[in-house]
């Protein structure tokens, strides 16, 4: 029996952006993938993030805020959503894979509900499409 590859998605709160990445990481490379989020100081997932996956046709139930011990340590690629700055990783070893896709977080925002709203789906559709260009970067190799 082959073991997929293992690729983690990780930002500070393992609430948002991470979660959405896992969840779409799911959905488009499961097949291929075992997909896992992290952070370094996990909260909770939060309500606005789940409910622009829910608004499209994703299934969160099995969603929670994981710390770094609490996902398996010999990951293939590790993919970091946070702006450089804000985001304290652990060590990986010179094997692992680490990207960067640094993506502004929505939880930040300020301002009307509904742009509050459009901001954290532009954040779902954004992680969305570099996850698609990372599959078939993959496809490509």
């Amino acid at each position: 029996m082959t073991t997929k590859p293992k690729i983690l998605f990780m930002c500070v709160a393992n609430s948002c952006r991470s979660q959405m990445a896992e969840v779409l990481g799911h959905h488009y490379l499961g097949h291929k993938f075992d997909v896992y989020s992290a952070g370094s100081k996990p909260t909770q997932p939060n309500a606005r993030a789940l409910k622009a996956l829910k608004s499209c046709g994703y299934d969160t139930t099995a969603l929670f805020s994981k710390s770094f011990d609490q996902v398996p340590d010999d990951m293939d690629y590790v993919i970091s959503l946070c702006q450089e700055q804000e985001l304290t990783c652990p060590t990986f070893p010179a094997t692992v894979k680490v990207l960067a896709w640094p993506t502004p977080d929505p939880v930040s925002a300020s301002g009307q509900k509904n742009e509050i709203r459009e901001f954290f789906t532009e954040t779902l559709r954004s992680i969305e499409q570099k996850i698609i260009q990372f599959q078939q970067e993959l496809s490509d190799n």
